[in-house]
């Protein structure tokens, strides 16, 4: 077993100091959870341990070995693995292919030795206490859920001795982070050194050993997992934070901004029926594959409903498509921040003036100058932390991103938005930032359908929250105090089990 120790670890971009004079060791065989707010350096701590990034000084020892790193390949060759919260398999190849890539057995004709690959992948998977899963299964036929065990499977065949894992339940159902979590015991039994980064606070009492944060680039201190109670892990992240309050609200139901009746999708929903009032945060639960997100991009125009009548503001949409929805003032966030929410080479400043070029611009003549403006008010706004606009937005942080995809649409000046996940892969002050722009902008009139997966965040969040089910709207709960253990039983109650709430 090698534990990873860290002397002065340190990274400056110019005068930002990303990461400064970080000392710690990580004990061998433990999972350590890594955490820390947007912007506080974990992702500049992974990129430099996994040989992406070169310090600016300090050291890294791998066992009693110092190591300088000045590619990935030099990282993994000294026994560090990454599994980044991005997946960065290729769907249309197989499983045992994506594993073993770049790397596959041939026979002495120079053929691929496609047994072999199958035996070794299966080999694999017995080792780490087994996965019924098919070596030769296409990635592009496996759940999100299998597709992050693939990864971390890939990162093992690399024989790792300190294996670091960015937010890898960000995507998952229930089920399958239990899968995952059974897969990480296993590689923590065999002597693996795991660093578990994750903004899920709740996860660590399940799967850590030990808690490590970093506040604004500097190491705050490490604590024993039966130490870290939600208060110490809280003041470590933030200091001192004050309480959230969702502020009390007065909706008037009367004229729905948007009515949608029979609204179907086959196979995802059928028969869906709601009103959406001026200022109100209407969140949508639901199991995962329940049809949430398709019924965001129904609302949205991006899907063609089969069948069912939209209204907004009275007026009933004739053929809703993207900029149809768009020009009546509709905004959607992806929850896929990286493919559908930006476009990563671009930079920041252009990807915050993407939605909004007709409001920027009406003439169409569109200058960096015009721009600017639009581009500071949602970095002031939203406490977006980059250090130049004009750099690739794929430099920033995970929460950083999704605040910039927020942006783009704030630019636009909409009346109604639909955020899918918007607080996905975010720390809790993140989050807490985006509630508070999503409540100012309803008290300034507008609406917003919130989905998520965490059910505390639509009850720390919306107004009233419909349940979808079996493709119908089965519930409505008016949100006073709600017990997100109640949104969870109707999600998964059968259909004649339960009644209407209102």
């Amino acid at each position: 077993m090698t534990e990873l120790s860290l002397k002065d670890l340190t990274k400056h971009y110019g005068s930002v100091k990303a990461l400064d004079g970080f000392t710690h060791v990580f004990e061998a065989g433990q999972v350590h959870a890594l955490i820390g707010k947007n912007g506080s350096g974990k992702s500049t701590f992974v990129k430099m341990i996994s040989g992406a990034v070169q310090p600016t000084r300090g050291t890294i020892h791998v066992g009693d070995s110092e190591a300088n790193f000045t590619t990935p390949r030099q990282a993994q060759d000294a026994g560090i693995a990454t599994v980044y919260q991005e997946l960065s398999l290729v769907p249309e190849l197989s499983v045992a292919e994506n594993i073993y890539l770049g790397r596959l057995p041939k026979r002495r004709s120079g053929l691929i030795d496609w047994r072999r690959l199958n035996r070794l992948t299966e080999e694999l998977f017995q080792e780490i206490g087994g996965l019924e899963i098919s070596p030769s299964a296409l990635i592009a036929d496996l759940s999100v859920g299998q597709q992050q065990m693939i990864e971390i499977v890939k990162a093992m065949s690399f024989r790792p001795q300190v294996l670091q894992l960015d937010e890898p339940t960000s995507a998952l159902a229930q089920t399958e982070v239990q899968h995952l979590f059974a897969l990480v015991r296993r590689l923590r039994a065999l002597g693996v050194t795991i660093i578990y980064i994750t903004h899920r606070l709740a996860e660590l009492g399940m799967i850590a050993d030990t808690v490590t944060a970093i506040r604004d680039g500097v190491f705050v201190g490490s604590v024993p997992i039966d130490k870290a109670s939600p208060p110490v892990i809280l003041d470590m992240m933030f200091g001192d934070l004050p309480p959230l309050v969702r502020p009390a609200t007065q909706i008037k139901r009367e004229d729905p901004v948007l009515s949608v009746r029979k609204l179907a999708l086959f196979p995802f929903f059928n028969d869906v029926n709601f009103d959406l009032f001026a200022g109100e945060v209407l969140g949508i639960a639901g199991m995962l594959g329940s049809g949430r997100t398709e019924l965001l991009h129904a609302l949205f125009g991006a899907r063609k409903l089969d069948s069912g009548t939209m209204r907004v503001r009275g007026d009933t949409v004739a053929m809703p498509d993207i900029p149809t929805m768009k020009s009546l003032g509709v905004g959607y966030t992806s929850e896929d921040r990286k493919h559908a929410g930006l476009v990563q080479m671009l930079s920041s400043h252009a990807n915050l003036c993407l939605a909004g070029q007709a409001k920027i611009a009406p003439s169409g003549w569109i200058t960096n100058g015009r721009e600017r403006p639009f581009v500071e008010r949602q970095i002031a706004g939203l406490h977006i932390k980059v250090g130049d606009p004009m750099l690739p937005v794929a430099s920033l942080s995970g929460g950083n991103q999704q605040k910039i995809v927020v942006g783009n649409w704030m630019n636009n000046a909409p009346e109604i938005l639909l955020f899918d996940e918007p607080a996905r892969g975010v720390d809790v002050q993140a989050k807490r930032q985006i509630y508070e722009l999503i409540w100012e902008k309803a008290r300034d009139g507008v609406s917003s359908i919130v989905v998520s997966t965490e059910l505390e965040d639509l009850t720390e969040c919306c107004d009233r929250i419909l349940v979808l089910r079996d493709g119908q709207i089965s519930e409505t709960f008016a949100n006073a105090g709600i017990d997100p253990k109640d949104i969870y039983a109707a999600c998964m109650a059968a259909p004649q089990t339960v009644g209407a709430v209102s």
